[in-house]
């Protein structure tokens, strides 16, 4: 099979598997080339872990402070005339990378009991306690173990209709867009999908089998961004559910304490995800966003950011950065003052016209076709590839 990137709105339908594993690779090869991280991690428990933070997460965790890394992640598996989703292909480029320590992944839905049980039952195998639990999920749709219904995240404002300067990706044009506002239900299934009850849930379910050893750390990732998407953000739908982690963390951090454990939200900087691309605004702030850092030489992706987060966070003898919230704050590049005014004095005046030498496009694109392993130098996109692996896949 030849494969191509197939673009559905904020959706590609192909991955490449050998865009996948360079895109894996290289990841792995700047971690190494960085240096060993002593964070004091034997074992790792990543969920979300087959892109963007949630596989960085794991790559630094095992190729970086040598620990045994087990990730959930829930995929499509290839068949002989379609491909998987790109996170099947991470996940098997990452688990055959002969980084030493210990790597599986597990392919479940990471809401649901029964995959709770199989992670229990595969610590307790070949494992042992956890040292770090990566809480990095980005699912739009949760059905709840316990009551069985099934929630929808809707990312809407909050109070009136809003409208916004936005970016259609596609067709590189700068427009205005008039978001209706979420409703109370809207609110409370937004906070049931991506809030912090699951969260909880985990922790309940591996401090009852004994699997989190003494002095345990748990971080789930947040996005604060600036105060140019906060209306669509922040101070929407979304930003409930952002708030529900922070009441999450304190109750975890409680439940910790007779180990000597801690529970963290991390704000981390605006990177170029499948959930963020189906964000509106937050494309064109990102643009914009990027083309000012790389100007000013301090743009990160997940992997350089994670690895920051790690080194100067989570390392032996860091202190870590945070707010009155508790959170730690891995946006201050991003949110810093040089950077923000010089995004909002573009965000004024960008239009279509302008949008190449105010923001960064072609960067953005890019940037999105690489989570489906597309575009990286050395790949031949013209071969035939077998997107199975050579796997038996029933």
């Amino acid at each position: 099979m030849i494969v191509k990137p197939r673009i559905r709105g904020f959706i590609c339908t192909t991955a490449h598997p050998l865009g996948c594993a360079a895109g894996v690779q290289r990841q792995i090869d700047a971690v190494q080339a960085a240096g060993p991280i002593d964070a004091g991690l034997d074992n790792a428990l990543v969920l979300g872990c087959s892109g963007g933070y949630g596989l960085a997460s794991r790559i630094v965790a095992g190729a970086g402070c040598g620990a045994n890394t087990l990730g959930v992640s829930l995929e499509k598996p290839p068949s002989e005339k379609r491909t998987a989703s790109a996170g099947w292909y991470n996940n098997a480029a990452f688990d055959a990378a002969p980084l030493g320590p210990r790597a599986a992944a597990i392919d479940g839905d990471a809401f649901a009991d029964a995959t709770k049980a199989e992670v229990v039952d595969a610590l307790k195998a070949g494992f042992g306690p956890i040292d770090l639990l990566v809480y990095s999920l980005a699912s739009p749709v949760r059905l709840h173990p316990r009551t069985g219904v099934l929630h929808r995240s809707a990312i809407k404002p909050l109070g009136e209709t809003l409208t916004m300067k936005s970016l259609n990706v596609n067709q590189g044009e700068v427009t205005q867009v008039a978001l209706e506002p979420g409703s109370e239900e809207d609110t409370a299934n937004t906070v049931a999908v991506m809030g912090g009850e699951d969260w909880e849930f985990w922790i309940d379910v591996l401090d009852q089998a004994g699997l989190l050893a003494p002095g345990f750390r748990t971080l789930a990732f947040t996005y604060l961004g600036s105060e140019l998407t906060w209306p669509i953000y922040w101070d929407g739908t979304l930003g409930q559910a952002k708030a529900d982690l922070d009441r999450a963390a304190n109750a975890i951090t409680e439940r910790l304490a007779p180990i000597g454990g801690s529970a963290r939200v991390a704000s981390l900087k605006g990177v170029v995800t499948q959930a963020s691309s189906a964000i509106p605004v937050v494309s064109l702030y990102m643009s914009l966003l990027f083309k000012v850092m790389k100007e000013q030489g301090v743009h990160e992706g997940p992997i350089e950011h994670i690895h920051r987060l790690f080194a100067t966070q989570l390392a032996k003898g860091a202190g870590p950065r945070l707010d009155e919230a508790g959170r730690i704050r891995m946006d201050d590049v991003e949110l810093s003052a040089e950077i923000q005014d010089e995004v909002k004095r573009r965000w004024s005046v960008v239009t279509t016209e302008n949008l190449n030498e105010f923001g960064d496009l072609e960067g953005y694109q890019a940037d999105f076709l690489k989570i489906f392993g597309f575009g990286f130098e050395g790949v031949d996109y013209d071969a035939d590839v077998d997107p199975t692996l050579g796997r038996d896949i029933g």
